[in-house]
């Protein structure tokens, strides 16, 4: 079985349901089915099969789904991109990631455009219309470009059915890799079926639940929880285009919202808007339970969100590579501050530095294998071996198991930032600034933020002392993502190594609580 299989399924039983409402715009499973199915063969048309990669850019929107869905059939393997991203940072990811195709909306073309002489490689570029409704034809690709409509006018109604096994790749998310470049983590069609069927079961989902999908489907949290997870039961999408506070509150309370999932600083937004206690209370009345990962949830503020809006909020953990591995149960205790207990599908223990399973309050290394995991890193073999031994996967994060079975985060092993739920790796933003001309030392450390989690603060040695933060800042915004860009920046005369050379950022860290103390 497979996540397209299981759309057919859903079809044939019951196809006047909704599998998703967009602008207030309804469609049912048949009409979902039938747009798959036609740009499965649209595609096919323009000559794409099993195990080509297609690029995805575009913010939540039927595009989104109907494109993903459609690969899947195919066989194809969809490789979303964050719309946020510099054109540097797609290129690379179009670059490493062997894409032959780019689905695109029309307002991500300009991006598109400015690294299109590097893109030779591209067959087509489809264009995606919005509001906006930017034509493709002013801009100079040397690629060919369709509308997203002219490709689904291509089908001819009918496709050969096309052998799908398990372990065929499905799509590859680039997260951000220690080497300063994105890797590749590739998810099988087993992968992506079992990480949506482990959260539909964890959540006892069906088709009478309703989730606002205000996560960027992008990311696996969402195309796991918000997405496909309610799919496969066939429960019905709330889809937002991004998130907004308002904009839940009225999704939830006109379409009687079941579900919710989002990152902590989602709910912080929740809390924290204008809006009075009784009126979110009464737009939440429907919700059965709010999912949580991402990032750490603080105690306080899950107590206080759930007092203001009556709402039960599940705590979990997933990666990129895995997703989800762990969520605090439904009935039974939830414990504030831990990420629960492994959900169907998914093993983890914690680990000394041996891999030798330790003792219950023990703290190590978090290692986990299961039917939602990753199979390799995209043409990064050692990586891949570095991260897997035997079946498992090695997380990176430091954690403890009490004995009731449950997981708690302690420390990141890997030297990653958590900004709004997205990993941030140091190593990438510190080579963006070494290659500023008067940029001699940089270190990128992580600091507690009360929106964010953590923002990004980069410590650095410069030759000039003209150079100024928003001077560094303009440079970074150049190269990098919005929430990658640092935050704060600290000038110093020297960065603090030890005598054989290796940056101390223990120290760092501690100058910068010293400085914010002050």
């Amino acid at each position: 079985m497979n996540i397209y299989e299981q759309l057919t399924t859903i079809v044939r039983e019951n196809p006047s349901h909704l599998a998703y409402i967009f602008d207030d715009q309804v469609t049912t499973y048949e009409q979902f089915l039938r747009e798959v199915n036609d740009l499965a063969s649209g595609l096919t048309a323009l000559g794409y099969k099993k195990g080509d990669h297609l690029a995805l850019i575009s913010w939540n929107s039927p595009y989104f789904l109907v494109t993903m869905y459609a690969a899947l059939k195919i066989g194809a393997v969809l490789i979303p991109i964050n719309p946020m991203y510099t054109p540097n940072e797609m290129k690379y990811i179009l670059k490493n990631g062997d894409v032959k195709a780019i689905i695109a909306l029309d307002v991500i073309l300009k991006d598109l455009d400015a690294i299109s002489h590097e893109l030779s490689f591209i067959k087509h570029i489809i264009s995606c219309p919005t509001s906006c409704n930017i034509a493709h034809n002013i801009y100079s690709f040397t690629s060919e470009v369709y509308s997203f409509v002219e490709v689904v006018r291509r089908s001819n109604g009918n496709m050969e059915s096309i052998h799908i096994e398990e372990d065929d790749p499905a799509i590859i998310l680039y997260t951000s890799g220690t080497t300063g470049h994105p890797k590749g983590t590739i998810l099988s069609q087993r992968s992506v079926y079992y990480g949506a069927k482990s959260f539909a079961e964890h959540f006892c989902v069906t088709n009478k639940d309703r989730m606002i999908t205000a996560l960027p489907m992008f990311h696996v949290f969402s195309l796991t929880v918000a997405v496909n997870g309610p799919l496969i039961h066939g429960a019905t999408l709330l889809l937002m285009e991004k998130f907004s506070p308002n904009e839940v509150f009225r999704l939830a309370k006109t379409y009687e919202a079941t579900l919710f999932a989002g990152v902590p600083t989602m709910y912080s937004y929740l809390l924290q808007n204008e809006t009075d206690h009784q009126t979110k209370r009464n737009s939440f009345q429907t919700i059965r339970y709010c999912a949580s990962g991402g990032a750490p949830f603080p105690v306080k503020l899950i107590e206080e969100f759930e007092k203001t809006f009556q709402v039960p909020v599940i705590e979990g953990y997933g990666l990129t590579e895995a997703a989800p591995v762990s969520f605090n149960p439904l009935t039974g205790p939830r414990k504030y501050g831990s990420i629960g207990v492994t959900v169907p599908y998914m093993d983890a223990i914690v680990v000394d530095e041996y891999s030798r399973p330790l003792e219950h309050g023990k703290e190590g290394e978090l290692i986990i294998r299961g039917k939602a995991m990753m199979t390799a890193y995209y043409n990064e073999p050692e990586e891949t071996v570095m991260a897997m031994k035997d079946g498992w996967f090695y997380t990176g994060d430091m954690a403890v198991q009490d004995e009731d079975g449950y997981f708690y985060i302690k420390d990141r092993k890997k030297d990653v930032i958590i900004v709004n739920g997205y990993n941030v790796y140091p190593r990438e933003v510190e080579e963006v600034l070494y290659r500023h001309p008067n940029v001699l030392e940089v270190a990128i450390i992580g600091g507690p933020h009360p929106d964010s989690g953590e923002e990004v603060i980069a410590c650095v040695v410069v030759n000039d002392r003209a150079v100024t933060e928003s001077i560094l800042s303009q440079y970074c915004k150049r190269y990098l993502t919005e929430y990658k860009v640092p935050n704060r920046f600290i000038f110093m005369d020297e960065l603090p190594r030890n005598t054989t050379g290796k940056m101390l950022k223990s120290v760092l860290k501690d100058y910068v609580e010293s400085v914010n103390e002050k």
